[in-house]
Protein backbone atom coordinates (compact mmCIF):
# COMPACT_ATOMS: atom_id res chain seq x y z
CA UNK A 1 0.00 0.00 0.00
CA UNK A 2 1.35 3.77 -0.91
CA UNK A 3 0.85 6.50 1.17
CA UNK A 4 -1.60 8.02 -0.54
CA UNK A 5 -3.72 4.81 0.21
CA UNK A 6 -3.13 3.21 -3.36
CA UNK A 7 -3.04 -0.50 -3.69
CA UNK A 8 -0.28 -2.63 -5.83
CA UNK A 9 -2.38 -4.52 -8.25
CA UNK A 10 -0.76 -7.54 -9.42
CA UNK A 11 -2.99 -8.12 -12.51
CA UNK A 12 -1.53 -4.87 -13.96
CA UNK A 13 1.64 -4.99 -12.58
CA UNK A 14 2.68 -8.55 -12.99
CA UNK A 15 4.36 -8.75 -9.46
CA UNK A 16 4.78 -12.57 -7.88
CA UNK A 17 4.07 -11.12 -4.38
CA UNK A 18 0.03 -9.87 -3.51
CA UNK A 19 0.67 -6.80 -1.28
CA UNK A 20 -3.49 -6.47 -1.15
CA UNK A 21 -3.88 -10.27 0.09
CA UNK A 22 -1.51 -13.09 0.32
CA UNK A 23 -4.58 -15.50 1.07
CA UNK A 24 -6.66 -15.16 -1.50
CA UNK A 25 -6.36 -16.72 -4.84
CA UNK A 26 -7.69 -14.81 -8.35
CA UNK A 27 -9.55 -17.13 -10.84
CA UNK A 28 -7.32 -17.04 -13.85
CA UNK A 29 -4.01 -16.78 -12.13
CA UNK A 30 -1.27 -19.34 -11.70
CA UNK A 31 -0.78 -19.13 -7.45
CA UNK A 32 2.82 -17.82 -9.08
CA UNK A 33 1.44 -14.47 -9.95
CA UNK A 34 1.45 -14.68 -13.93
CA UNK A 35 -1.71 -14.13 -15.89
CA UNK A 36 -3.00 -16.83 -17.55
CA UNK A 37 -5.44 -16.89 -20.34
CA UNK A 38 -8.86 -18.61 -19.19
CA UNK A 39 -9.74 -21.58 -21.28
CA UNK A 40 -13.27 -21.81 -22.53
CA UNK A 41 -14.25 -24.41 -19.90
CA UNK A 42 -13.37 -21.44 -17.09
CA UNK A 43 -16.00 -18.97 -19.15
CA UNK A 44 -18.54 -21.80 -19.01
CA UNK A 45 -18.33 -22.48 -15.43
CA UNK A 46 -21.64 -25.14 -14.55
CA UNK A 47 -24.22 -24.09 -12.87
CA UNK A 48 -25.03 -27.10 -10.73
CA UNK A 49 -23.46 -30.69 -9.76
CA UNK A 50 -19.83 -30.19 -10.58
CA UNK A 51 -17.86 -28.48 -7.69
CA UNK A 52 -15.88 -25.14 -8.23
CA UNK A 53 -12.30 -25.91 -7.74
CA UNK A 54 -10.43 -23.83 -5.29
CA UNK A 55 -7.81 -22.81 -7.61
CA UNK A 56 -10.72 -20.99 -9.71
CA UNK A 57 -13.20 -18.84 -7.52
CA UNK A 58 -16.57 -17.67 -7.84
CA UNK A 59 -16.39 -13.41 -8.89
CA UNK A 60 -19.06 -11.39 -7.17
CA UNK A 61 -21.14 -8.77 -9.26
CA UNK A 62 -18.40 -6.14 -8.31
CA UNK A 63 -15.63 -7.77 -9.82
CA UNK A 64 -14.03 -8.50 -6.35
CA UNK A 65 -12.16 -11.92 -5.62
CA UNK A 66 -14.35 -14.28 -3.19
CA UNK A 67 -13.15 -17.36 -1.44
CA UNK A 68 -15.68 -19.65 -2.54
CA UNK A 69 -16.03 -22.96 -0.88
CA UNK A 70 -15.96 -26.31 -3.14
CA UNK A 71 -19.74 -26.46 -3.96
CA UNK A 72 -20.08 -23.19 -4.51
CA UNK A 73 -22.22 -21.95 -6.87
CA UNK A 74 -22.09 -18.49 -9.60
CA UNK A 75 -24.93 -16.74 -8.43
CA UNK A 76 -24.83 -12.89 -9.08
CA UNK A 77 -26.96 -10.38 -7.40
CA UNK A 78 -27.76 -7.05 -8.47
CA UNK A 79 -26.38 -5.08 -5.74
CA UNK A 80 -27.17 -1.15 -7.13
CA UNK A 81 -30.51 0.35 -6.17
CA UNK A 82 -30.35 3.66 -7.28
CA UNK A 83 -33.01 4.77 -9.46
CA UNK A 84 -30.63 5.74 -12.28
CA UNK A 85 -29.26 2.55 -12.51
CA UNK A 86 -32.61 0.28 -12.60
CA UNK A 87 -32.70 0.79 -16.50
CA UNK A 88 -29.51 0.52 -17.07
CA UNK A 89 -28.75 -2.47 -19.22
CA UNK A 90 -26.81 -5.39 -17.40
CA UNK A 91 -23.43 -5.50 -17.14
CA UNK A 92 -20.55 -8.23 -16.63
CA UNK A 93 -21.55 -7.98 -12.93
CA UNK A 94 -24.82 -8.25 -14.00
CA UNK A 95 -25.03 -11.34 -15.18
CA UNK A 96 -27.64 -13.96 -14.85
CA UNK A 97 -26.85 -17.59 -13.40
CA UNK A 98 -24.80 -20.19 -15.42
CA UNK A 99 -22.52 -16.79 -17.14
CA UNK A 100 -19.18 -16.50 -15.37
CA UNK A 101 -17.19 -12.55 -16.45
CA UNK A 102 -13.92 -12.18 -17.06
CA UNK A 103 -12.01 -9.85 -14.71
CA UNK A 104 -9.70 -8.71 -17.29
CA UNK A 105 -12.44 -8.30 -19.92
CA UNK A 106 -14.15 -5.15 -20.85
CA UNK A 107 -16.70 -6.44 -23.44
CA UNK A 108 -20.20 -7.96 -21.82
CA UNK A 109 -21.49 -11.69 -22.61
CA UNK A 110 -24.67 -11.95 -23.41
CA UNK A 111 -27.49 -11.50 -20.73
CA UNK A 112 -29.70 -14.37 -19.60
CA UNK A 113 -32.85 -14.16 -20.88
CA UNK A 114 -35.37 -12.70 -18.38
CA UNK A 115 -38.13 -14.41 -16.70
CA UNK A 116 -41.69 -14.44 -18.82
CA UNK A 117 -44.00 -12.53 -16.22
CA UNK A 118 -42.91 -9.81 -14.25
CA UNK A 119 -41.65 -6.41 -14.09
CA UNK A 120 -39.36 -5.40 -17.17
CA UNK A 121 -35.83 -4.34 -16.76
CA UNK A 122 -32.70 -6.04 -15.46
CA UNK A 123 -34.80 -6.71 -12.12
CA UNK A 124 -37.07 -8.81 -14.03
CA UNK A 125 -34.99 -12.15 -13.93
CA UNK A 126 -35.12 -11.43 -9.41
CA UNK A 127 -39.01 -11.17 -8.97
CA UNK A 128 -40.01 -13.53 -6.11
CA UNK A 129 -42.23 -16.06 -6.87
CA UNK A 130 -43.79 -15.68 -3.21
CA UNK A 131 -45.06 -12.93 -4.24
CA UNK A 132 -48.82 -13.46 -5.79
CA UNK A 133 -48.74 -11.17 -9.05
CA UNK A 134 -51.51 -8.29 -9.96
CA UNK A 135 -53.42 -10.38 -11.84
CA UNK A 136 -53.63 -13.10 -8.92
CA UNK A 137 -55.39 -10.06 -6.77
CA UNK A 138 -57.17 -8.73 -9.37
CA UNK A 139 -60.23 -11.51 -9.72
CA UNK A 140 -61.91 -11.15 -6.02
CA UNK A 141 -61.17 -7.48 -5.92
CA UNK A 142 -62.68 -7.20 -9.71
CA UNK A 143 -65.60 -9.29 -8.57
CA UNK A 144 -66.14 -7.53 -5.08
CA UNK A 145 -66.47 -4.03 -7.52
CA UNK A 146 -68.93 -5.87 -9.70
CA UNK A 147 -71.12 -6.81 -6.53
CA UNK A 148 -70.87 -3.79 -5.00
CA UNK A 149 -72.07 -2.18 -8.50
CA UNK A 150 -74.78 -4.37 -8.74
CA UNK A 151 -76.03 -3.70 -5.08
CA UNK A 152 -75.68 -0.10 -5.16
CA UNK A 153 -77.80 0.09 -8.39
CA UNK A 154 -75.80 3.78 -9.69
CA UNK A 155 -78.30 3.70 -12.70
CA UNK A 156 -81.16 4.06 -10.80
CA UNK A 157 -82.90 1.35 -13.76
CA UNK A 158 -86.08 -0.58 -11.73
CA UNK A 159 -83.90 -4.17 -11.69
CA UNK A 160 -86.45 -5.75 -8.73
CA UNK A 161 -90.02 -6.28 -9.89
CA UNK A 162 -92.66 -4.13 -8.88
CA UNK A 163 -95.50 -5.33 -7.03
CA UNK A 164 -99.09 -4.43 -8.21
CA UNK A 165 -100.28 -3.71 -4.71
CA UNK A 166 -98.43 -2.65 -1.30
CA UNK A 167 -97.15 -5.72 0.47
CA UNK A 168 -97.14 -4.95 3.84
CA UNK A 169 -94.77 -7.15 5.82
CA UNK A 170 -94.07 -7.43 9.79
CA UNK A 171 -91.22 -8.66 10.78
CA UNK A 172 -91.57 -10.40 13.51
CA UNK A 173 -89.77 -12.77 16.36
CA UNK A 174 -90.64 -12.85 19.99
CA UNK A 175 -86.76 -13.83 20.43
CA UNK A 176 -84.40 -11.16 20.73
CA UNK A 177 -81.14 -11.03 18.35
CA UNK A 178 -82.03 -13.09 16.03
CA UNK A 179 -81.94 -9.74 13.31
CA UNK A 180 -85.34 -8.49 13.22
CA UNK A 181 -83.77 -4.71 12.93
CA UNK A 182 -80.90 -5.89 10.61
CA UNK A 183 -83.28 -7.47 8.13
CA UNK A 184 -85.66 -4.76 7.99
CA UNK A 185 -83.28 -1.86 7.21
CA UNK A 186 -81.00 -4.13 4.86
CA UNK A 187 -84.04 -5.51 2.96
CA UNK A 188 -85.45 -2.31 2.70
CA UNK A 189 -82.56 -0.79 1.59
CA UNK A 190 -81.66 -2.88 -0.99
CA UNK A 191 -85.61 -3.15 -2.43
CA UNK A 192 -85.08 0.90 -2.71
CA UNK A 193 -81.71 1.03 -4.48
CA UNK A 194 -83.21 -1.17 -6.74
CA UNK A 195 -86.42 0.63 -7.98
CA UNK A 196 -89.10 0.20 -5.35
CA UNK A 197 -90.99 2.97 -2.63
CA UNK A 198 -90.22 1.79 0.85
CA UNK A 199 -91.63 2.66 4.13
CA UNK A 200 -90.11 1.53 7.36
CA UNK A 201 -92.05 1.73 10.55
CA UNK A 202 -90.10 1.46 13.69
CA UNK A 203 -92.76 -0.16 16.07
CA UNK A 204 -89.35 -0.88 18.51
CA UNK A 205 -89.28 1.38 21.39
CA UNK A 206 -85.30 1.33 21.34
CA UNK A 207 -85.80 2.81 17.59
CA UNK A 208 -82.84 0.61 16.44
CA UNK A 209 -84.48 0.77 12.70
CA UNK A 210 -84.34 4.47 12.85
CA UNK A 211 -80.68 4.63 13.64
CA UNK A 212 -80.17 2.08 11.19
CA UNK A 213 -81.52 4.54 8.28
CA UNK A 214 -79.86 7.75 10.23
CA UNK A 215 -82.87 9.16 11.22
CA UNK A 216 -83.35 11.00 14.22
CA UNK A 217 -85.38 9.45 16.70
CA UNK A 218 -84.25 11.49 20.13
CA UNK A 219 -87.30 12.90 22.44
CA UNK A 220 -89.47 15.42 21.16
CA UNK A 221 -89.52 14.36 17.08
CA UNK A 222 -92.95 12.98 15.87
CA UNK A 223 -92.88 9.72 15.65
CA UNK A 224 -95.38 6.38 15.50
CA UNK A 225 -95.95 7.17 19.10
CA UNK A 226 -98.43 10.23 17.46
CA UNK A 227 -100.11 7.74 15.54
CA UNK A 228 -100.90 5.05 17.93
CA UNK A 229 -102.01 6.79 20.82
CA UNK A 230 -102.72 10.51 19.59
CA UNK A 231 -103.99 9.69 15.80
CA UNK A 232 -101.83 12.04 14.37
CA UNK A 233 -101.31 10.92 9.98
CA UNK A 234 -98.80 8.62 9.44
CA UNK A 235 -97.52 11.36 6.60
CA UNK A 236 -96.72 14.14 9.02
CA UNK A 237 -94.20 11.34 11.43
CA UNK A 238 -92.69 10.15 7.79
CA UNK A 239 -88.99 10.92 7.29
CA UNK A 240 -87.05 10.70 3.95
CA UNK A 241 -84.01 8.32 4.66
CA UNK A 242 -80.95 10.72 3.51
CA UNK A 243 -78.88 9.25 0.39
CA UNK A 244 -81.51 6.47 -0.62
CA UNK A 245 -83.82 7.30 -3.12
CA UNK A 246 -87.73 6.14 -2.35
CA UNK A 247 -86.97 5.03 1.04
CA UNK A 248 -89.12 6.93 3.97
CA UNK A 249 -89.24 5.73 7.45
CA UNK A 250 -91.59 6.32 10.66
CA UNK A 251 -89.19 6.86 13.27
CA UNK A 252 -89.27 5.15 17.18
CA UNK A 253 -88.46 7.33 20.08
CA UNK A 254 -88.55 6.14 23.83
CA UNK A 255 -91.93 7.64 23.98
CA UNK A 256 -92.99 4.24 22.45
CA UNK A 257 -92.29 2.45 25.66
CA UNK A 258 -95.26 3.39 27.71
CA UNK A 259 -97.51 2.77 24.49
CA UNK A 260 -98.41 -0.53 25.43
CA UNK A 261 -100.11 0.59 28.67
CA UNK A 262 -101.56 3.51 27.16
CA UNK A 263 -103.18 1.60 24.69
CA UNK A 264 -104.98 -0.51 26.81
CA UNK A 265 -108.00 1.62 27.19
CA UNK A 266 -107.96 3.05 23.42
CA UNK A 267 -110.94 1.94 21.58
CA UNK A 268 -109.95 -0.41 18.57
CA UNK A 269 -106.66 -0.59 20.32
CA UNK A 270 -105.62 -3.74 18.03
CA UNK A 271 -106.28 -2.14 14.67
CA UNK A 272 -104.79 1.19 14.88
CA UNK A 273 -101.51 1.19 13.11
CA UNK A 274 -103.63 -0.69 10.45
CA UNK A 275 -105.86 2.56 10.24
CA UNK A 276 -102.70 4.61 9.88
CA UNK A 277 -100.94 2.89 7.12
CA UNK A 278 -104.46 2.44 4.80
CA UNK A 279 -105.04 6.16 5.29
CA UNK A 280 -101.63 6.97 3.84
CA UNK A 281 -101.94 9.50 0.99
CA UNK A 282 -98.63 7.72 -1.01
CA UNK A 283 -98.59 4.58 -2.55
CA UNK A 284 -95.66 2.45 -1.59
CA UNK A 285 -94.67 -0.86 -2.96
CA UNK A 286 -93.64 -2.15 0.30
CA UNK A 287 -94.54 -1.26 3.83
CA UNK A 288 -91.84 -3.26 6.74
CA UNK A 289 -92.88 -3.39 10.11
CA UNK A 290 -89.90 -3.54 12.52
CA UNK A 291 -91.33 -5.27 15.81
CA UNK A 292 -90.37 -5.17 19.00
CA UNK A 293 -88.91 -8.65 20.73
CA UNK A 294 -92.36 -9.68 22.25
CA UNK A 295 -95.95 -10.78 22.01
CA UNK A 296 -97.20 -7.55 23.35
CA UNK A 297 -99.81 -5.17 21.96
CA UNK A 298 -97.27 -3.07 19.79
CA UNK A 299 -96.67 -6.98 17.83
CA UNK A 300 -100.68 -7.74 17.39
CA UNK A 301 -101.10 -3.80 15.89
CA UNK A 302 -98.26 -4.87 13.26
CA UNK A 303 -99.77 -8.60 12.70
CA UNK A 304 -103.23 -6.52 12.80
CA UNK A 305 -101.89 -4.41 10.26
CA UNK A 306 -99.86 -6.49 8.01
CA UNK A 307 -100.52 -9.11 4.91
CA UNK A 308 -97.47 -11.46 5.52
CA UNK A 309 -95.07 -12.21 8.13
CA UNK A 310 -91.70 -12.31 7.66
CA UNK A 311 -89.79 -14.60 10.74
CA UNK A 312 -86.05 -14.08 11.04
CA UNK A 313 -84.49 -16.89 12.58
CA UNK A 314 -80.91 -17.37 14.23
CA UNK A 315 -79.49 -20.42 13.79
CA UNK A 316 -79.26 -22.04 17.11
CA UNK A 317 -81.48 -23.84 19.07
CA UNK A 318 -83.37 -21.06 21.66
CA UNK A 319 -84.54 -19.66 18.28
CA UNK A 320 -86.28 -22.57 17.44
CA UNK A 321 -87.47 -23.08 20.96
CA UNK A 322 -90.16 -20.05 21.19
CA UNK A 323 -90.57 -20.70 17.00
CA UNK A 324 -94.04 -22.60 18.16
CA UNK A 325 -95.38 -20.03 20.51
CA UNK A 326 -95.07 -17.06 18.04
CA UNK A 327 -96.71 -19.62 15.04
CA UNK A 328 -99.42 -19.90 17.17
CA UNK A 329 -100.08 -16.20 18.16
CA UNK A 330 -100.05 -15.45 14.38
CA UNK A 331 -102.84 -18.21 14.23
CA UNK A 332 -104.75 -16.29 17.00
CA UNK A 333 -104.46 -13.28 15.35
CA UNK A 334 -105.55 -14.86 11.72
CA UNK A 335 -108.64 -16.26 13.50
CA UNK A 336 -110.42 -12.97 15.43
CA UNK A 337 -108.07 -10.31 13.86
CA UNK A 338 -106.57 -10.18 10.46
CA UNK A 339 -107.74 -13.08 8.36
CA UNK A 340 -105.34 -12.38 5.70
CA UNK A 341 -102.36 -12.69 7.61
CA UNK A 342 -99.60 -15.57 6.22
CA UNK A 343 -96.57 -16.20 7.51
CA UNK A 344 -94.68 -15.94 4.07
CA UNK A 345 -91.25 -15.73 4.61
CA UNK A 346 -88.82 -17.40 6.85
CA UNK A 347 -84.86 -15.80 6.32
CA UNK A 348 -82.03 -17.33 8.08
CA UNK A 349 -79.55 -15.49 9.85
CA UNK A 350 -75.67 -15.94 11.82
CA UNK A 351 -75.26 -19.13 9.89
CA UNK A 352 -72.11 -19.87 11.06
CA UNK A 353 -70.78 -22.80 8.51
CA UNK A 354 -68.14 -23.65 10.69
CA UNK A 355 -70.47 -25.65 12.60
CA UNK A 356 -72.78 -28.53 12.84
CA UNK A 357 -75.62 -26.81 14.59
CA UNK A 358 -76.01 -24.15 11.69
CA UNK A 359 -76.73 -27.37 9.48
CA UNK A 360 -78.84 -28.97 11.65
CA UNK A 361 -81.06 -25.74 12.45
CA UNK A 362 -81.19 -25.07 8.51
CA UNK A 363 -82.05 -28.54 7.89
CA UNK A 364 -84.82 -28.62 10.80
CA UNK A 365 -86.59 -25.44 9.36
CA UNK A 366 -86.68 -26.38 5.25
CA UNK A 367 -88.33 -29.83 6.46
CA UNK A 368 -91.28 -27.96 8.49
CA UNK A 369 -91.67 -24.33 6.44
CA UNK A 370 -90.83 -26.17 3.02
CA UNK A 371 -90.82 -23.23 0.36
CA UNK A 372 -91.56 -20.60 2.97
CA UNK A 373 -87.61 -20.37 3.47
CA UNK A 374 -85.28 -18.52 1.44
CA UNK A 375 -82.50 -20.35 -0.33
CA UNK A 376 -80.49 -16.84 0.65
CA UNK A 377 -78.63 -17.39 3.99
CA UNK A 378 -77.23 -14.49 5.61
CA UNK A 379 -73.65 -15.78 7.72
CA UNK A 380 -72.24 -14.33 10.35
CA UNK A 381 -70.29 -10.90 8.80
CA UNK A 382 -68.94 -8.73 11.19
CA UNK A 383 -69.36 -5.64 8.29
CA UNK A 384 -73.72 -6.26 9.50
CA UNK A 385 -72.56 -5.42 12.94
CA UNK A 386 -70.29 -2.75 11.92
CA UNK A 387 -72.94 -0.96 9.62
CA UNK A 388 -75.39 1.05 12.12
CA UNK A 389 -72.34 2.81 13.92
CA UNK A 390 -71.90 4.69 11.30
CA UNK A 391 -75.44 5.50 10.61
CA UNK A 392 -76.04 2.88 7.37
CA UNK A 393 -77.20 -0.13 6.27
CA UNK A 394 -74.60 -2.43 5.12
CA UNK A 395 -75.57 -2.50 1.64
CA UNK A 396 -73.98 1.09 1.75
CA UNK A 397 -71.47 0.63 4.50
CA UNK A 398 -69.56 -2.47 2.10
CA UNK A 399 -71.48 -3.36 -0.85
CA UNK A 400 -69.23 -5.72 -1.38
CA UNK A 401 -68.90 -7.64 1.62
CA UNK A 402 -70.67 -11.42 2.01
CA UNK A 403 -73.00 -9.85 4.40
CA UNK A 404 -74.86 -7.53 1.96
CA UNK A 405 -74.18 -9.53 -0.89
CA UNK A 406 -76.61 -12.19 1.05
CA UNK A 407 -79.25 -9.65 1.65
CA UNK A 408 -79.09 -8.57 -1.78
CA UNK A 409 -80.25 -11.69 -2.75
CA UNK A 410 -82.69 -12.38 0.11
CA UNK A 411 -84.46 -9.05 -1.25
CA UNK A 412 -84.67 -10.28 -4.77
CA UNK A 413 -86.30 -13.30 -3.75
CA UNK A 414 -88.64 -11.87 -1.93
CA UNK A 415 -89.30 -9.18 -5.12
CA UNK A 416 -89.75 -12.36 -7.30
CA UNK A 417 -91.97 -14.10 -4.93
CA UNK A 418 -94.42 -11.11 -4.70
CA UNK A 419 -94.63 -10.71 -8.51
CA UNK A 420 -95.12 -14.79 -8.72
CA UNK A 421 -97.91 -14.38 -5.81
CA UNK A 422 -99.61 -10.62 -5.54
CA UNK A 423 -100.74 -10.30 -2.00
CA UNK A 424 -103.36 -7.63 -1.40
CA UNK A 425 -105.03 -6.33 2.02
CA UNK A 426 -108.21 -5.92 -0.28
CA UNK A 427 -107.84 -9.32 -2.07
Amino acid sequence: MHDDGRYDDPRVTGAADDPVSRETEYPGWRSAGAPQSPSESDREAPTSGVPWSSARDASDPGGRPVNATPEARVIPIRRNTSASARFEPATASQQAPGVVPDPRSTADPPVASAAPYGPTGTDAAYVSHETPTREEDDPPLAMEAMRAVQILNPSGEVSMPRPERTRVMCVANQKGGVGKTTTTVNLAVALALHGNRVLVVDLDPQGNASTGLNVPHHTGVPDVYECLINSVPLEEVTQAVEGIPNLWCVPATIDLAGAEIELVSVVARESRLARAIDAYPGHFDYVFIDCPPSLGLLTVNALVAAQEVLIPIQCEYYALEGLNQLINNINLVRQHLNPRLAVSTILLTMYDRRTRLADAVEQDVRNHFGDKVLQAVIPRNVRVSEAPSYGQSVMTYDPGSRGATSYFEAAQEIAERGVKEPVSRNA
